[in-house]
């Protein structure tokens, strides 16, 4: 009978009823109802959509979602599933919000303590525009959107960017040393141990 009446409640709700929830300054996530509620004996199936986009701003991203099954088990009260399609929106969405983009100075970290010298002991070229040691400040640009593939059990990211190094004046002015592109695919694997969710990071190229 709790089944019935379940059932019957959400019957009633529109399936276009939208349902958003705000992550953080950044994204938020529209998990309205995709179909109706499927009622079975023993559970309830539920599809939501898990769209992630942009702050304020609920533009289409490049991406399409696919259906997929989620393997039949019972051990448990609760199943949650999360498709590759709710990482590819996420990516696109912090993208181009400028997520990615941050800058790391020694006054926004307390670990930062790099100097134009110890640039200069691994690339001489840069002794050249700097023989007094100077603070260096980085900058960390994502270029396109980070890729997300999920595997049967990791998934990878695949991630292009650029980092440059700019020395910092005693008049607080900057000057650009160098600028790295970065291009890099990662594999990363979860795994509960000891009742904890872990993760293992394997660098492919």
């Amino acid at each position: 009978k709790i089944v019935s009446v379940v059932f019957v409640i959400f019957c009633v709700l529109p399936t276009t009823l939208t349902a958003v929830m705000q992550i953080d300054d950044w994204a938020e996530v529209d998990y309205s109802l995709s179909s109706l509620p499927a009622v079975f004996q023993q559970f309830i199936d539920l599809d939501l959509k898990g769209k992630v986009f942009p702050a304020g701003n609920y533009t289409d991203s490049p991406y399409m979602a696919a259906s997929f099954t989620i393997p039949d088990q019972s051990d448990s009260m609760l199943y949650l599933a999360f498709s590759e399609y709710f990482f590819q929106t996420s990516s696109f969405a912090y993208y181009t919000t400028g997520a990615f983009n941050m800058t790391i100075a020694e006054e926004t970290c307390s670990y930062f303590n790099i100097n134009t010298e110890i640039f200069g002991s691994i690339i001489p070229e840069v002794i050249k525009y700097s023989v007094t040691p100077y603070p260096v400040m980085l900058k960390l640009m994502s270029t396109e959107i980070p890729i997300i593939s999920l595997q049967q059990d990791s998934f990878t990211l695949e991630v292009q960017g650029s980092v440059e190094v700019l020395a910092v004046l005693p008049d607080s002015t900057t000057q650009s040393l160098f600028t790295l592109n970065i291009a890099a695919n990662t594999s990363i694997s979860l795994n509960i141990f000891d009742k904890k969710l872990m993760g293992s990071l394997c660098l492919n190229r």
